[in-house]
């Protein structure tokens, strides 16, 4: 069938589809104002199916699937979209929602045999596949038809496919991540429909897609486990406010709402329920990333210590003691007459639940105590006012020899105890970057960081239990940069196991904090509570630029694969020499030319520290370039021309990067992942310059082959 063909046999089933979705859209009718409630619900429900249909208007399908079920006289076509489309009348579907079972053909087969099976909840169904085709609509309109697979024909082997994958990827991107629906992977696919209860790692490397991979997962699993998972019980962890603003789009595009989304550190803190004084995580990161502390003291970073599972174990150590020396070795007497003595309270307190949280236990016991000291006075002598002072004086009194601590004062009391021992659970904090107290007569109020935070919110959970109901699912992204003891906490807020775990360990530039190894992780689950897929296909940069970033990294070990670039071409890596460092004049005319070409509309100049980063954006403006300056306080990424310090950049992309000062200063060997992590941002065109020299791995690059300008 010649392309003209095709193109008109899809629109004029794109005509007739759009028509059936109107007339629904027609028939759902006005919106009822009564206040009926019954009648409200229902216009919700009729509403939320209305915006369905008026999304699936722009967009009803991207793909189609002619399948013979075995038994079946004839293939039938299924359009595959983003939503399910039933027709008015009867029980047909218009379109199949990508998530459902069947759909999973689209995604599996990529030619071949065409002999094939998918698992429905009734169990396997075989047959065969006559037609795999990928469709373009876009407001509406059919744009582009392409056939990946046809029976009889002479495309094969998912040809069309990559044909239609590297025409979308080819594509400019904006200030927004977007969903991968119409592109999917086979290996991509496999990763979002596993069963819900595990813990599923995913190393991939940059532009892998692994992040929307994990964000389709989420929208997988409410789907097919729509009776047992909850939107509002699911939580996405991102590094940072702006990735989160980055990703926001995705969800709402695949149908999906109400799902948290937070950093970890915004997390901890909403379960503590404390006002803490935290560290400027921009002070942090400076300190990290652009003074002179070195892998030296990067080995030694108490992050490293407090997030380690032993440490929690010591935490626990220390919350066991608290529990075995609530109760005081003293009788309680609320009056001459009656006494409970230590055992006879500690048999009250063992009455309740060991599980529960121990302030709550203590709380429980004093009521019981109180409750035994009227009974015990009588109603007579209680109502004297003299017997019911004394008496409530000694329980007060009584009540304040029982510990009482809160998540902060519990652990400030650890760190304490273990400052002044040398030993014990919280010493990693006399090893500097833990809880800071002065001396003297008026107390400092305790200052945390990021390191702290696991402990705390381990801490709080014993004490006052949880603050959330558990989680359905938790999607941890650059997991590489979390440590065991941040897992371990979030594993305790969930019944079952099931998380989406994702990152990359040659993007591990936070190693002051993170693993190294994902064992590391994988180990705090059973394994048969494990699943472990390794992407290492990068769909985002053109293939010179990937080959480019992979010579960084040589030799750096770490147990997993290098990139492997999709075939699309496009310009050489650019290595440039300039007369001056943060040369204003070259830097400006460089993002000037790349403004000039169309398909760069998201460009990046990335430098290595934050100060350099605001003279490079003072020079921009001055230029009359306007762009915008990424900060690690800041919330939003704007797209455009953006200047942000390269350690900022990790989970975000653009169509072109520019790194100005690319030089043994700012890149040294150890350095290797931070320039790794620059070069992968860029989609289509990458340059670096240098003042004096470049850095060695850039020159070992050049070295391997890499072209220079």
């Amino acid at each position: 069938m010649s392309e003209d063909i095709r193109f008109r046999e899809e629109s004029v089933k794109l005509d007739d589809t759009k028509q059936q979705i109107r007339s629904q859209i027609a028939g759902i009718g006005p919106r009822y104002i009564g206040n009926d409630y019954t009648e409200q619900m229902l216009d919700a429900v009729r509403q939320e199916r209305k915006a369905r249909l008026e999304t699936s208007l722009k967009e009803p399908y991207f793909g189609r699937l002619d399948f013979k079920e075995a038994g079946k006289k004839d293939p039938a076509p299924l359009y595959i979209g983003k939503a399910g489309v039933g027709e008015a009348q009867g029980h047909r579907l218009l379109v199949v929602d990508w998530r459902a079972p069947v759909s999973s053909l689209f995604y599996s087969f990529s030619g071949g045999d065409p002999e094939v099976s998918y698992e429905a909840p009734e169990g396997p169904v075989a047959g065969t596949v006559h037609l795999k085709r990928n469709l373009l609509v876009r407001e509406g309109e059919l744009q582009r038809v392409v056939d990946s697979y046809a029976e009889g024909g002479e495309q094969s082997g998912g040809a069309g496919g990559d044909e239609f994958l590297l025409h979308k990827l080819g594509e400019s991107k904006d200030n927004k991540l977007r969903d991968i629906v119409s592109t999917i992977q086979q290996e991509q696919d496999a990763i979002i429909r596993t069963e819900k209860n595990k813990a599923v790692f995913i190393q991939g490397v940059a532009g892998s897609g692994k992040t929307t991979v994990a964000l389709h997962r989420l929208a997988y699993l409410l789907y097919r486990y729509q009776d047992r998972v909850r939107a509002d019980r699911m939580m996405i962890l991102a590094p940072s406010k702006m990735f989160l603003n980055y990703i926001s789009g995705v969800l709402p595009e695949l149908g999906v709402g109400d799902i948290v989304q937070l950093t970890f550190e915004d997390w901890a803190l909403d379960q503590l329920g404390e006002t803490l004084k935290m560290k400027d995580p921009a002070e942090e990161l400076a300190y990290w990333f652009e003074n002179a502390a070195g892998p030296a003291a990067r080995t030694n970073a108490p992050g490293l210590v407090k997030g380690s599972t032993q440490y929690l174990a010591d935490i626990d150590a220390a919350l066991d003691a608290l529990e075995a020396g609530l109760v005081p070795d003293e009788p309680f007497s609320p009056d001459d007459r009656h006494m409970l003595t230590p055992q006879q309270v500690r048999a009250l307190l063992a009455e309740e639940p060991a599980d529960d949280p121990l302030m709550k236990r203590r709380e429980r016991l004093l009521g019981r105590i109180r409750r035994w000291m009227e009974i015990e006075i009588g109603k007579a002598r209680w109502s004297e006012s003299e017997v019911r002072k004394k008496a409530n004086a000694r329980f007060k009194a009584y009540a304040a020899k029982l510990p009482q601590h809160t998540a902060s004062s519990f652990y400030v009391a650890c760190d304490a105890a273990a400052s002044a021992s040398g030993a014990g659970a919280a010493a990693a904090s006399a090893q500097g970057g833990g809880v800071k107290k002065r001396t003297g007569k008026a107390k400092a109020q305790p200052e945390f960081g990021r390191e702290d935070l696991a402990a705390l919110v381990h801490i709080h959970l014993r004490l006052h239990g949880s603050r959330t109901p558990a989680y359905d699912h938790i999607v941890v992204d650059e997991a590489q940069d979390y440590s065991p003891a941040q897992l371990q906490v979030l594993r305790q807020h969930q019944r079952l196991t099931s998380m989406t775990v994702l990152g990359d360990l040659q993007q591990g530039i936070h190693d002051y904090a993170g693993i190294t190894d994902w064992a590391e992780l994988r180990g705090l689950f059973p394994a048969a509570e494990t699943a472990y897929y390794e992407l290492d296909r990068s769909y985002r940069s053109t293939l010179e630029i990937i080959e480019f970033a992979n010579r960084i990294l040589r030799g750096m070990g770490g147990g997993v694969k290098p990139a492997r670039p999709v075939f699309r071409s496009g310009q050489p890596v650019e290595v440039a020499r300039i007369g001056l460092a943060e040369d204003a004049d070259t830097i400006a005319g460089i993002v000037s030319a790349w403004r000039e070409e169309s398909e760069l509309q998201s460009i990046a100049v990335l430098a290595r520290t934050a100060q350099a980063c605001a003279r490079i954006h003072e020079g921009l403006t001055a230029r009359g370039i306007q762009a915008s300056l990424l900060e690690a306080k800041q919330q939003r990424y704007e797209g455009g021309v953006t200047v942000a310090p390269v350690y900022l950049s990790k989970g975000l992309e653009f169509d072109a990067v520019l790194i100005p000062d690319a030089d043994e200063t700012n890149y040294p060997a150890a350095d290797a992942k931070l320039l790794y992590v620059g070069c992968t941002r860029a989609l289509h065109r990458l340059k670096l310059l240098y003042a004096s020299a470049p850095t060695a791995l850039v020159e070992e690059t050049q070295a391997a082959g890499e072209a220079v300008r």
